[in-house]
């Protein structure tokens, strides 16, 4: 595997630190800057709502500039942002920071997920996916941590520090690690294993797509897309479908995930000390999911799909029954975290897969659709708790997310079905 994907996770941790670093931070944030913690929450949803809209508008936007180029300049905004956080005083430019710091990360996501399939054979595309997503899941076990520990060490400005710091150190390392053969998105389908070095860069083999096929336009040997060409390889119903599973199952996953804490304290009684390795629990589960899932994808993606959903959901109204037994809570943390993150790799790399025409924009709608899940499901969750449905709510939430989801599923088998049974027309 490229040393420049495990920088590519590298920059994730970063950036997944600073997105959900501020659960542990928001009392802080509202006593310092004088606003109320439910006002210091939209610090939050405005992050999640500028990943959703800026994944597909930034990737579109930046479609043929070099994809070094693009990584570097997300990363470095993303710092500057953060740099801005620390300073001010005045909570109106904080949230204007937030939205610019999702704005850059999810140019960044879109742009990352493309170069790490580039640089990799077809056959290890969710092992790489895997790599860069994962930066995530460590961002859970080690990176909110490690920002609420800085938070009452120093306050809450220094986790925004660090997480400055490190972004403008992993912007370095891209621009000394990526391949310069990477440099352009390509509408190539993925690198066959024979393919040599440059299609492990991510450029296409010599000749192309021929312009006249509407597919690509044919420069310096290479093959650049155009936002029509990847839109028109993105309105395939089975890629759409594939969006909208990685949506409930993050739905479901960031509905349970944020309201965990009251799952801990209220339901199962255990003190609050409890909670932080809770955290780190499901986190390590996400993780260990994360590598499993990675290696399985490639080879049976639609097996750990069925196998993990069906899992997924008899986990979430086990957890809200018996959620009062610490034993029975602290096991199923860890699967349900393994289990939802295990899915992530295939899912995306089943968007790349069926979306080949599209490399930059398949990773920026797969980014847009995770948000989506993520702003949402913990929305839904927040609602059943305002009506007085107790604090195991959250959880019947995520299982009703989740039955849907076995639907979609069915309906992408049904589709994947159809296509290979469909008659090739012959010229």
């Amino acid at each position: 595997m490229p040393v420049a994907v495990f920088i590519l996770g590298l920059a994730v941790f970063a950036q997944g630190t600073s997105e959900f670093m501020l659960s542990g931070l928001l009392p802080d944030i509202s006593a310092d800057l004088g606003v109320s913690l439910s006002q210091a929450g939209l610090l939050t949803s405005a992050f999640a709502i500028g990943m959703v809209v800026g994944a597909p508008v930034l990737a579109a936007a930046t479609l043929h500039w070099p994809r070094r180029r693009s990584l570097v300049l997300f990363l470095s905004v993303f710092a500057a942002a953060h740099v801005v956080s620390a300073l001010t005083p005045d909570y109106a430019v904080l949230l204007a920071a937030r939205v610019v710091s999702a704005l850059a990360n999810a140019g960044f996501w879109a742009v990352a997920a493309a170069a790490a399939v580039a640089m990799v054979p077809v056959r290890a595309r969710a092992r790489a996916l895997a790599i860069v997503v994962g930066g995530v899941t460590v961002a859970c076990v080690a990176g909110v941590p490690a920002g609420a520990v800085l938070g009452q060490l120093w306050g809450w400005r220094s986790a925004f520090w660090a997480v400055a710091v490190l972004s403008a150190l992993s912007a370095v390392a891209i621009l000394r690690a990526l391949p310069s053969g990477t440099a352009r998105r390509t509408a190539s389908t993925g690198p066959s294993p024979t393919e040599g070095s440059s299609a492990a860069a991510g450029t296409s083999p010599a000749g192309g797509a021929s312009p006249a096929g509407g597919a690509a336009v044919a420069d310096g040997g290479e093959v650049r897309t155009g936002v029509r060409t990847e839109l028109r390889a993105l309105a395939d119903r089975r890629v759409v479908v594939t969006y909208l599973l990685n949506a409930l199952v993050q739905g479901a996953t960031f509905c349970a995930f944020t309201f965990l804490a009251p799952m801990v304290t209220e339901v199962a009684g255990l003190g609050e000390g409890w909670v932080p390795g809770m955290l780190v629990l499901f986190g390590a589960g996400a993780f260990l999911g994360i590598t499993i899932g990675g290696r399985l994808g490639d080879a049976q993606p639609m097996r750990v799909l069925g196998f993990g959903m069906t899992a997924l959901t008899a986990g979430w109204p086990v957890l809200a029954l018996a959620g009062g037994n610490p034993v029975v809570l602290v096991t199923l943390v860890f699967a349900q975290g393994l289990l939802a993150f295990g899915l992530a790799p295939a899912l995306t790399s089943r968007a790349y897969q069926l979306a080949a025409g599209a490399p930059t924009l398949a990773g920026a709608f797969a980014t847009a659709a995770f948000n989506v899940g993520a702003a949402a499901g913990p929305g839904l969750g927040g609602l059943a708790l305002d009506a007085g449905f107790g604090f195991r709510a959250p959880m019947w939430v995520s299982a009703g997310l989740m039955v849907p989801t076995l639907a979609v599923l069915a309906w992408a088998v049904l589709l994947d079905r159809r296509t290979a049974h469909a008659p090739v027309s012959r010229v």
